[in-house]
């Protein structure tokens, strides 16, 4: 079962981002604590949404996402920022189902776009999106600022 994100689910989600980091093999990365996440989905302002694959009413799985927008169709879009089920229950279209959902809250709401950035190295996931039909944008580069040079470009640093 699909469903929307409560604030209870918070610990798992904050679990199953570290053993994602593990499978990402930056298992010392996550900075993100459970008030963090809650603050993010549940607290006021919040702009980052979660759902979660739930299986004998425990959470195997989650998607966390963000409005962007395109200046091009003039309409916002979903960002996924992680995808993630856990490794035993991999198989059972849990994924697919998480990906189901948010094309669906993106042709409900008129939104363009689905996107999200998935690591060179990680065929298995790079097969499985393509299966759905989704497809590299191997023209653009992801660029980041972070840490010092983010503080320096900012007046902090």
């Amino acid at each position: 079962m699909i469903r929307r994100a409560r604030p209870d689910d918070v610990p798992a989600i904050l679990k199953m981002i570290h053993e994602l980091a593990e499978y990402e093999r930056e298992p010392d990365a996550v900075e993100a604590t459970e008030a963090d996440i809650e603050r993010a989905l549940f607290g006021e302002g919040a702009a980052a949404y979660a759902h979660i694959a739930e299986e004998d009413g425990e959470a195997v799985g989650f998607a966390l996402w963000f409005l962007n927008f395109s200046t091009w169709t003039g309409r916002h879009g979903i960002y996924l920022e992680d995808l993630y089920v856990r490794p035993e229950m991999r198989g059972r279209g849990l994924g697919k189902a998480l990906l189901t959902e948010l094309a669906r809250v993106c042709t409900e709401r008129g939104y363009r776009r689905l996107e999200w950035s998935v690591l060179d190295w990680n065929t298995p996931s790079i097969e499985f999106y393509r299966s759905l039909g989704a497809k590299p944008m191997d023209e653009w580069t992801v660029f980041r600022l972070d840490g010092a040079a983010l503080d320096a470009l900012g007046g902090k640093g």
